[in-house]
């Protein structure tokens, strides 16, 4: 070493240093070239697995009128009901089956219909809000919940009344206390669980 020269050893160190980030730049390059660039690196023919029936027919009795349709395997009963029939009264919410938005009732029976597949109640008979009143003739729960002012934004309300009807037929409205604790999976979020729960209790008191 003269003249305050580096070692030959350390331009080599320089070189293979540089030589190996060089060759993991270009190797990582081409993996994300084999990632983004379609059909690029594909070993199996995609169209193998995908699924060859992807739509079903489902028939159902919506509010006393029998509907047949062709709806893709995915589509909830509540996405049925709002793009497939234009019943757009049962309201999505959270979507994860949680705030009770979507109520509706099929075969007589309350279910969350975000998280009921359509084609699983094929053939039965569901009943949404625009199913309730007959004619200018509100349904007993309905004008319950007017009366008890059971009802502020109305987002909820939907839900609320066709919960509170089931709860009424399940045998659950004995009490207050009773009516509060079958209406827990319905969220009102302007807070007027009390005047519900008045609503449901009246409409039972009269045989509702």
């Amino acid at each position: 070493m003269t003249n305050g020269e580096a070692p030959l050893s350390s331009d080599r160190n320089v070189i293979r240093r540089r030589t190996f980030v060089g060759a993991s730049v270009a190797v990582g390059g081409a993996v994300t070239m084999m990632t983004l660039v379609p059909g690029c690196g594909d070993t199996a023919d995609d169209s193998a697995t995908a699924p060859s029936d992807v739509e079903s027919p489902v028939r159902l009795r919506i509010n006393g009128t029998d509907h047949d349709l062709t709806v893709d395997n995915r589509t909830s009963l509540l996405d049925l009901l709002r793009e497939h029939t234009g019943l757009t009264g049962t309201k999505k919410g959270c979507d994860q089956g949680a705030c009770g938005a979507c109520t509706v009732l099929v075969d007589e029976q309350r279910v969350v219909s975000c998280l009921t597949l359509a084609v699983t109640v094929d053939g039965t008979d569901v009943t949404t809000i625009e199913g309730l009143a007959d004619g200018d003739q509100l349904h007993p729960m309905q004008q319950a919940f007017i009366d008890e002012d059971g009802l502020q934004c109305g987002f909820c309300t939907p839900g609320q009344i066709l919960s509170g009807i089931a709860c009424i037929r399940e045998g659950h409205a004995s009490s207050p206390d009773e009516i509060r604790e079958w209406m827990s999976g319905n969220i009102c979020r302007c807070g007027a669980y009390s005047n519900i729960v008045s609503a449901i209790a009246r409409t039972a008191q009269n045989g509702g």
